[in-house]
């Protein structure tokens, strides 16, 4: 399987997983709420913040507009869907300044991208890669369009049968792009825990053989890092410094301290997994001296005696005779006398 490198981090089997904290539209619209959300997913030890780069005029159709100009959840909508879209939404010299800003705190910005013009303004900036949203997994035009940038393309899957995501990885690799990862993600907020179906991601790795990750839509921290133990190479996390703000996503999201353990706890997951080939480390093999169990007398022996199974036991340390070894002790003359509970050693034998 060919590893995809976004920007200095490449992922893929053998890699570390690339954690991903998704501030979308959790910025309010405040660009100085956005960059403490940046400062805390930066400290939390985020390798990518990202955002959504769409427009009043890009994401949403008048009639949708039109069917949504208020909302009971005042908490979640303060106005009407049009209202919300506008106030959300990031500028081109927006993009450019919280570019700026991830720069200097030393975390990659990047972004989905919903039309061909976020695509180029995308591509302007130097993202490292394009996220392709999972409404937007049958939008061929618009997948096409991003894969002939050359840049690696992140897409996510919700929402999208077998055939849709075989349709989406074909439609880049016509471009002539095979940078490609996907993301098996659930377009629900939150999600059934049986609806998550993380063997997936397996599945998904066979059939296209591209790198793998998991956008997470679930409460907590336990289902994405039970997908880096499965093997997910990107982790997509929904990302807000209080739950309790209003705006759409800011419930579902993890806090900082929740980021953080899914970047601490999956590191050491990903060590754990190690290798399938068996080893024994020098400090196990060290522990096999006080551990592991030596052939002893069973009682007090004499010199001359023939040895018999019933004159052993093991018991530790690990220094004498192992007792994987009896067969090569029964039969033989004791050289010496020993005490009960004494340690048998080769020299003893004859």
């Amino acid at each position: 399987m060919t590893q995809v490198s976004l920007g200095e981090f490449v992922v893929g089997p053998g890699r570390r997983p690339y954690v991903i904290a998704e501030i979308g539209s959790n910025h309010n619209g405040d660009m100085e709420l956005c960059r403490r959300l940046i400062d805390a997913a930066a400290d939390a030890g985020a390798h990518a913040v990202k955002f959504q780069s769409w427009s009043e005029s890009s994401l949403i159709a008048c009639e949708e507009y039109d069917r949504n100009t208020e909302y009971s959840d005042k908490k979640k909508h303060f106005g009407s869907l049009r209202e919300m879209v506008k106030a959300y939404q990031l500028t081109p010299d927006q993009h450019r300044e919280v570019l700026d800003y991830c720069r200097a705190r030393g975390v990659t910005f990047c972004s989905s991208a919903f039309s061909r013009p976020e695509v180029d303004l995308l591509d302007e900036l130097g993202c490292p890669f394009i996220k392709i949203a999972s409404m937007d997994l049958t939008n061929l035009p618009l997948l096409s369009y991003a894969a002939r940038t050359g840049r690696p393309l992140m897409i996510a899957t919700g929402m999208g049968t077998l055939a849709e995501i075989e349709a989406a990885v074909e439609t880049v690799r016509a471009e002539g792009n095979r940078q490609i990862v996907l993301l098996h993600c659930v377009s629900i907020y939150p999600p059934d825990h049986r609806t998550i179906n993380l063997r997936n991601m397996g599945m998904l790795e066979q059939a296209f053989d591209v790198p793998v990750g998991f956008s997470d839509h679930t409460l907590g921290t336990s289902i994405p890092l039970a997908a880096i133990a499965l093997g997910a190479c990107v982790i997509e996390k929904h990302f807000t410094i209080d739950k309790d703000l209003p705006g759409w996503d800011h419930a579902i999201s993890a806090d900082p301290a929740e980021l953080r353990t899914i970047v601490e706890e999956g590191n050491h997951i990903f060590d754990a997994l190690g290798e399938t080939m068996r080893t024994v480390t020098q400090a196990e093999l060290d522990k096999r001296r006080q551990f592991r169990r030596s052939l002893v007398a069973a009682r007090a022996l004499p010199r001359g005696h023939v040895l018999a199974e019933e004159d052993l036991e093991a018991k530790r340390p690990g220094t004498g005779i192992a007792p994987n070894e009896t067969r090569y002790v029964v039969g033989r003359t004791l050289a010496d006398d020993l005490q009960e509970d004494e340690l048998l050693h080769w020299e003893d034998l004859r």
